[in-house]
């Protein structure tokens, strides 16, 4: 089996040669490559070569053309500040607390700010590695991307003073994330990973997640699906376990967790939905091969018998991280 045929019968729980194994490497591949981070994330030839070159060293079953969390910002007319070997940061938010979302155009993943590179990026990935590794993309959940139009405290503040007006920057957020995802899925991606910080439970409660943010993904996976996405994927990280009952009904099919939720409430709380973890991110810095090795036996060993499991870390595996640390991943499952 290849790695997009691992990822694609794990999510249908059925029998594999090996678990897959995603490490979700982002911005390491740039430092793998000794390519300063702000070219790696402004040019979407240099992501895509160091992301192939980061996937033939280690050997894992997915590639990633996630830049950063600002790709869909920036678009909106946030500008951000770059630096070398850090991710951008956003100045100014596009909008006021006062402003209304009515006026925003869904901007042209074709045209828009960074979206037209990470389109190439795909594109170079997907020629390149064809059908033998899963090519992912990623797009800002409704959540965060409507907070980042404000800010976080100020789009809080907005959800609750004035939910109906809320409602509606949640609803242009998932209409741009159903096209930039679209586009994706066009360009070359298997599927495109949802990444929606601001839903985590650390930020709001899970009875806020279920009014605002479960409809939104519902819509979004749904266009996802029709678009021909070879899996749904939601990646919250943090405490997430408050929510993870309403991820079936959003039609989530690949549930990315965090080292905050353990492997058992995992397996009792989404007995039917393909999951992937969750290492903890830092360990890959501060931690041994023999470390990343128990931690992942531990984890296979949770969910041996079960099916639908996916070796991964519970968030971004940071750009600093140790070489052989995403070794030790990989190889553990193939000692299974």
């Amino acid at each position: 089996m290849n790695g997009l045929q691992r990822i694609a019968t794990a999510v249908q729980f059925q029998a594999t040669d090996r678990v897959p194994v995603i490490a979700q490497v982002f911005g390491h591949a740039a430092r793998f490559c000794g390519v300063p981070l702000d070219n790696y994330l402004q040019d979407g030839n240099t992501l895509a070569s160091c992301q192939l070159k980061a996937w033939e060293r280690y050997g894992y079953d997915a590639v990633f053309s996630v830049m950063d969390a600002n790709v869909e910002t920036e678009a909106l007319g946030a500008p951000l500040r770059y630096s070398e070997n850090q991710y951008p940061v956003v100045e100014r938010y596009p909008l006021s607390p006062e402003a209304s979302c009515d006026g925003l155009t869904v901007p042209d993943p074709e045209q828009a700010g960074r979206m037209p590179e990470m389109l190439k990026a795909l594109a170079v990935l997907r020629r390149e590695a064809g059908d033998k590794v899963a090519v992912i993309g990623c797009v800002l959940g409704p959540f965060t991307l409507a907070s980042q139009l404000l800010g976080l405290e100020k789009a809080l503040y907005l959800a609750v003073d004035d939910p109906a007006r809320w409602g509606r920057f949640l609803d242009f957020a998932t209409e741009v994330a159903i096209r930039f995802g679209q586009a994706q899925m066009q360009a070359g991606a298997h599927l495109p990973m949802v990444f929606d910080p601001a839903a985590s439970p650390a930020v709001i409660p899970a009875a806020v997640f279920r009014e605002f943010e479960l409809p939104r993904l519902e819509r979004l996976f749904q266009a996802f699906a029709q678009a021909g996405a070879m899996a749904n994927w939601l990646h919250i990280a943090g405490p997430a376990a408050p929510i993870l009952p309403y991820y079936p009904k959003a039609g989530v099919q690949i549930a990315n967790f965090d080292y905050p939720v353990s492997a058992p409430q995992v397996r009792q709380q989404l007995p039917a939905t393909c999951v992937d973890g969750n290492i903890k991110p830092l360990l890959f810095v501060d931690g041994s091969p023999a470390e990343i090795a128990a931690e992942s036996a531990a984890l296979l060993d949770a969910f041996r018998n079960r099916g639908g499991f996916i070796l991964s870390s519970g968030c971004e595996i940071p750009p600093e991280a140790k070489p052989d640390n995403i070794v030790a991943l990989v190889q553990a499952a193939g000692n299974a």
